[in-house]
């Protein structure tokens, strides 16, 4: 054992208001973890639990094998865990569009130039605590404070601790937002005067066994916000992209034979999986749909090599989008914005395409080039694996849990996150030194500058991966939804439920509570009932009030806690007619309880200089909808250009 390494190499901790002593869990530490039991994710009193990251070291010889986890435990071990979160938000440039898409270079594309630019002192705009220590047998919380936003104001970023064998707990900060000079908020990403708690940075130990030091590859830790559906998977997972990153560099493996139980029936449940979250995967992949892949005959079928299932398997692989036939057509699937989403104009980045890895795969075994055996599966805990697998296990497990769909600017990274550049090896982010300094690159960032050899997309440091995000978070979790549309796309092919941004995180449309318990009490006279049920979606984010984004803006900031999460919940009739497991919307806190079901149904952009009332008229009678059901507003975040008609 000549070297330990920190895993998994990216640790991914979310925002929770929870303030009580028990009120955070771990993340996922396999692709496969364990159901959550109800009510896992909020407290008693209704606030939403922080996850946590856990850390471990492992040992590696010297050609690369996996030796054993080091502990505290180990005789003659001591351990000292270091981390350096911050965040930069509100010293870095605004979002508009991903720098490394060619839309970013249409002349009309808004420039990205700084945020807050009347602060001179862009010092004061960066929340940094500094470096912290941990020694990892003292049973000590460390936290993460001393950062102050303009000077003013006091930002906890949250509180290291170890575990009973000295693994690093990493805990996020509590979801505070806030303008010291209680500034409008006026953007759905770019809000100058305001802060939040937001983090990033890397993760590093000291070891030394019997005295003697022993080289630490580091880590790092991203504080992101919540999930709202912590156990549905997203197309195509921040794990997926990656893995992408590093074949198509040479770094990782093609795999050698494609397996369906591996790498093809996961991306297709997951299609099946977003029927808890969005009301138009429902109605095409979900329990009965047309293209319910997960029917056991259905499954039989596409999980087969055979010949007479290939033209089967052919119109899936076809079905899915690509961008030299498509174009801009949104019916390809999935049925997901893209990077490049715009009002006008649109490109083929409208939207978004598996990745070229997931691409090569499903060709493969539509042409019934793939291994049908069963997949035995990914344990449940990772003490289960053979000790060589558990790395990679947790690295993986970290990140199938984050999204890779639309980098607009996304949920917990974005699109600097898919170059090369910026990792020291796979998966593991290459940091700065301590205390270098960060570049400046002026009042305006192009997209040559920020993909230049000395550009930002190389070395990181503390802040430097969740800088590119929205500030404050919840105004872009408020804002990106489903079925967006101008005024003059309305009309009888409009569909208010796709395409959507991030249904696997932020759940446009969910089965109730209230719809859970009719749909599982034994069958009778309700027959009917039942049905209506379990087809019956509610808008989640009703709970928000008022015709427009910026009303509802300041809404999402003040109670985002209130939201329900989606948690798994049994089927217990047993008479088959319904999934064994449902994916259920705990109930909101009030007032957001009361909220009728469609409100914010209908999500509809308009330049910026027309009436809100005129556009609300105008959509009411070309869609049948009522007006509480319609949100209209000039979003910015899908209005990237300049001088938009």
């Amino acid at each position: 054992m000549v070297r330990l390494r920190i895993h998994p190499a990216i640790g991914i901790a979310r925002v929770g208001n929870s303030t009580r002593p028990d009120g955070w869990f771990l993340g996922p530490e396999t692709p496969n973890p364990p159901v959550s039991p109800t009510g896992s994710f909020k407290d008693p009193d209704g606030a939403i639990k922080r996850q946590a990251a856990r850390f471990r070291l492992y040992g590696y010889t010297a050609d690369g094998r996996v030796v054993r986890e080091v502990t505290t435990s180990d005789p003659g071990t001591r351990i000292t865990w270091g981390v350096h979160v911050a965040n930069r938000k509100a010293g870095w440039y605004e979002f508009h569009l991903p720098l490394d898409i060619p839309d970013s270079r249409d002349p009309a594309a808004k420039p990205s130039v700084r945020r807050n630019p009347r602060v001179g002192d862009r010092g004061s705009l960066v929340i940094d605590p500094g470096r912290k220590t941990l020694d990892a047998a003292s049973g000590a919380v460390v936290p993460f404070t001393g950062g102050r936003f303009l000077g003013r104001v006091d930002v906890p970023l949250g509180e290291m601790h170890a575990d009973e064998a000295g693994r690093l707990v990493v805990l996020g900060g509590h979801g505070t937002s806030g303008s010291p000079d209680h500034t409008p908020l006026a953007s759905v990403t770019n809000n100058d005067g305001w802060y939040d708690d937001i983090s990033d940075g890397p993760v590093t130990a000291t070891v030394t066994v019997d005295g003697m030091p022993i080289p630490v590859d580091p880590a790092w830790v991203v504080v992101a916000p919540p999930n709202f559906a912590p156990e549905v998977r997203t197309l195509r997972t921040l794990y997926d992209l990656l893995f992408d990153v590093f074949v198509s560099t040479g770094q990782l493996p093609f795999p050698a034979t494609v397996s369906f139980g591996e790498h093809i029936e996961p991306i297709l449940r997951r299609f099946c999986e977003l029927q808890w979250v969005n009301a138009g995967f429902a109605a095409q992949f979900g329990w009965a749909g047309p293209r319910h892949f997960l029917d056991p005959d259905n499954l039989a079928r596409l999980g087969s090599p055979a010949a007479e299932y290939r033209e089967v398997r052919r119109q899936v692989y076809t079905a899915l989008r690509d961008y030299g036939r498509d174009d801009k057509s949104p019916m390809p699937w999935p049925w997901m914005y893209g990077d490049g989403m715009a009002s006008v104009p649109r490109t083929v980045r409208q939207y978004m395409t598996l990745s070229p890895t997931q691409d090569r795969m499903l060709l493969a075994w539509s042409r019934g080039e793939f291994d049908p055996a069963p997949f035995p599966g990914h344990p449940s805990r990772v003490e289960d694996a053979p000790p060589a697998a558990r790395p990679g296990l947790l690295d993986r497990a970290a990140l199938d849990f984050c999204v890779a769909d639309a980098f607009h600017p996304g949920i917990e990274v974005t699109w600097p996150i898919r170059h090369a550049s910026m990792f020291a090896e796979p998966f593991r982010i290459l940091p700065r030194a301590e205390g270098a300094p960060d570049p400046d690159y002026g009042d305006t960032l192009t997209p040559d500058e920020a993909l230049a050899a000395d550009g930002p997309l190389h070395a990181q440091g503390p802040g430097d991966l969740s800088r590119w995000m929205a500030v404050p978070w919840q105004t872009d979790t408020a804002g990106c939804r489903a079925g967006y549309e101008s005024q003059a796309g309305l009309g009888p092919r409009y569909d208010p439920y796709v395409p959507t941004f991030w249904p696997a995180r932020v759940p446009n449309h969910v089965l109730k509570q209230s719809d859970y318990e009719t749909v599982n009490r034994p069958d009778g006279d309700g027959s009917a009932d039942r049905e209506a049920a379990f087809a019956h979606r509610a808008v989640w984010l009703r709970g928000l009030t008022g015709s427009t984004p910026q009303e509802q803006r300041r809404q999402m900031v003040d109670g985002w806690y209130k939201l329900g999460i989606v948690e798994t919940r049994p089927y217990t009739v047993g008479d088959g007619r319904f999934p064994q497991v449902m994916q259920v919307e705990s109930t909101p806190e009030p007032p957001f309880d009361q909220a009728a079901d469609t409100n914010n149904l209908v999500n509809v952009h308009v330049p910026a200089r027309m009436e809100v009332e005129t556009a609300t008229a105008a959509v009411v009678e070309a869609t049948g909808h009522d007006s509480a059901e319609v949100t209209v507003g000039y979003v910015d975040n899908i209005d990237p250009y300049l001088d938009t008609p």
